[in-house]
């Protein structure tokens, strides 16, 4: 019998020559007991063993972090009670849509995304974005609730130039979101977006906001004409169009929209709507069934630099630059001119021709605006009343 495995070996050896009375001549020879190691070179010692912890100190310091864990338990106690809050407040949206270019002997896609619950105007409505269900059928969108239920909606209203719809919905036991009031996000702010990425209704992510007043995206088609999106880093994906993005006190700041991806993917640039322009284009979707808009009625300079800034007397480029009236326009009326900077509207800071234009979007066409001008080095106040932007949009037609 023969072992390739020199221990085992040993052991089965010496279990034979017990049993045997004598050893005979022709036997194998016993082996050698195995000497240890230690015996000859002494106890091993553990070079590290001063730096380890003792049982004592492990016990202290998991009391430290039990203490510590408390405070930190606090956020996520918080976190935990808005998902309950928030949860049935949130929709997943798919919507079948007809292929403008039928490919491969298909003639509808599916289109997934989210939405919120919402009251505007005494209707329980569900808020999204434009480009969740565009093209569909009311009959072809299916608007999936916390609780299973499966619901279509019994009217729609959209506006491309913000990429917002409003879907009117019917049935009992609606819970609508609570919306922030006016734009009181801010950088650095801690939030939640909430949404369907990837099909997966109902995730939630955190980040925070990361910058505000972004207003030069190419969205789409081009179509979404008024920006003035939120940046976060909380992971928004596909899916996640629509969907809320939300403060620690559980209101709806913003409608998560869009992602600068390379990847198709969640890189940590998110955009959202703020809740201001989606609440401004909801109610008049709801009450008039469009948006009306107010206009000035001048043309800015996409291109206000330092240069003319220092041309006009500015140390630096502020504001936006009026290039040219419109005859007749509130602004003609108003009394200004061309090479006038617009420094405040309305006690907003203007910081450039897209943000007057952001401004001017969200304000009532029957409201009395006041405009602070850059002109002859001097600062001056003008109060005017807009007009409706429709009236110089189709006259120009």
């Amino acid at each position: 019998m023969s072992f390739s495995h020199p221990v085992l070996a040993c052991l089965l050896a010496g279990s034979v020559a017990a049993l045997a009375p004598s050893v005979q001549a022709d036997d194998p020879l016993p082996l050698a007991p195995v000497k240890s190691a230690a015996a000859e070179d002494g106890e091993r010692v553990d070079p590290m063993r001063p730096t380890r912890l003792t049982a004592a100190e492990r016990d202290k310091l998991y009391e430290q972090a039990g203490r510590d864990a408390e405070r930190l338990e606090q956020q996520a106690i918080q976190l935990r009670r808005l998902t309950k809050l928030l949860r049935p407040t949130v929709v997943h949206i798919g919507a079948t849509k007809p292929l403008s270019r039928p490919r491969n002997g298909r003639v509808t896609q599916e289109e997934a995304g989210s939405g919120v619950i919402a009251t505007v105007a005494d209707r329980t409505v569900v808020i999204t974005n434009r480009h969740v269900v565009h093209r569909a059928d009311l009959d072809d969108i299916a608007i999936r609730l916390d609780d299973g239920r499966e619901l279509r909606p019994v009217r729609s209203w959209s506006d491309a130039a913000t990429d917002i719809a409003v879907l009117q919905i019917k049935a009992p036991d609606l819970q609508p979101a609570r919306l922030a009031g006016g734009d009181s996000v801010q950088i650095g702010d801690t939030v939640l977006a909430i949404g369907s990425p990837f099909g997966l209704a109902h995730s939630i992510t955190l980040g925070i906001v990361s910058a505000k007043g972004r207003r030069d995206l190419e969205l789409g088609e081009g179509t979404v004409k008024f920006q003035d999106f939120i940046q976060t880093d909380a992971a928004i994906n596909p899916g996640n169009s629509g969907g809320p993005l939300v403060n620690l006190r559980g209101e709806v700041v913003g409608l998560n929209t869009a992602i600068a991806s390379n990847s198709g993917g969640s890189e940590g640039i998110g955009f959202a709507i703020p809740i201001s322009m989606v609440m401004f284009v909801a109610r008049q979707l709801v009450e008039n069934g469009s948006v009306a808009r107010a206009y000035l009625g001048v043309s800015l300079d996409k291109d206000f630099r330092q240069q003319a800034a220092h041309r006009l007397g500015m140390v630096r480029s502020i504001g936006a630059r009026v290039e040219s009236l419109i005859r007749n326009s509130p602004a003609d009326a108003a009394g200004i001119r061309p090479d006038d900077v617009i420094l405040e509207y309305d006690g907003t800071p203007v910081e450039d021709d897209d943000h007057l234009l952001s401004l001017v979007s969200t304000t009532p066409v029957d409201a009395t605006i006041e405009l602070v001008i850059f002109r002859d080095r001097q600062r001056l106040t003008l109060r005017m009343p807009v007009a409706a932007r429709k009236d110089f949009e189709n006259a120009a037609k």
